[in-house]
């Protein structure tokens, strides 16, 4: 299971015991919030695109949307989802679960500025019951190698 390679490489980097897992579904940015007990927008959402013959995942505040002309400017390409059943196969996690840790070769990890806002964010861990509060240099060095970028926009 996905659960499982990620409290494995939270071990190796001597984070074992930060993986929760939840009694209810923390699937949706909602679910993860109510789950967690925070702010929807500390949940730090991974959404997943073709970028090439690559997959960017990009590491958003749980209220962020991509914003496609900075998308474009950043990648050179318009935004294009993975589709739900592409997800398990090409980075590792299933829709529900998808977060930046142990992910297969092919994917690149990029956190959004967004998250800066906060302290600490909660990303999923590889299934739809889980997640960790991470300082954002904790995010960073979990997620090397990654890069900052600024692709999302924030609801006015």
């Amino acid at each position: 299971m996905a659960i499982d390679r990620v409290k494995a490489y939270f071990a190796g980097h001597g984070m074992a015991d930060r993986v929760q897992e939840f009694d209810t579904s923390s699937a949706t940015v909602e679910l993860a919030a109510a789950a967690v007990g925070c702010e929807p927008e500390r949940i730090a959402k991974t959404l997943s695109f073709h970028v090439d013959d690559r997959v960017a995942l990009i590491v958003a505040a749980g209220d962020a949307r991509i914003d496609n002309p900075k998308f474009k400017a950043q990648f050179h390409c318009k935004a294009k989802m993975l589709k739900a059943e592409e997800a398990e196969p090409l980075i590792g996690h299933a829709v529900g679960g998808v977060c930046p840790f142990a992910v297969n070769d092919g994917c690149d990890i990029y956190l959004d500025a967004t998250l800066r806002r906060f302290e600490t964010v909660f990303p999923a861990c590889g299934s739809s019951n889980s997640a960790a509060e991470l300082t954002l240099a904790e995010l960073e060095g979990l997620c090397a190698p990654c890069t900052w970028i600024d692709v999302c926009k924030l609801p006015a």
